[in-house]
């Protein structure tokens, strides 16, 4: 995926208000462990579309892998 490093530095989670990784196809709330999924290079911040993420995954998200 390909966002433009200006949208990314002004998203936030529309949760927690806080910053997000972009971690291959998805925007990542590390506090919250919940990812938002990019659709055809839009970031769907929903917060009932997020998905909740295990330790397994965090870890490997966090890493950037």
């Amino acid at each position: 995926m390909s966002l433009d490093d200006r949208l990314l530095q002004i998203l936030v989670c529309p949760e927690d208000r806080g910053p997000l990784v972009h971690a291959g196809d998805v925007l990542y709330n590390p506090r919250l462990h919940r990812a938002y999924r990019i659709e055809d290079d839009i970031p769907v911040l929903l917060i009932d579309e997020a998905r909740d993420v295990d330790d397994e995954e965090h870890a490997r998200l966090v890493a950037g892998t």
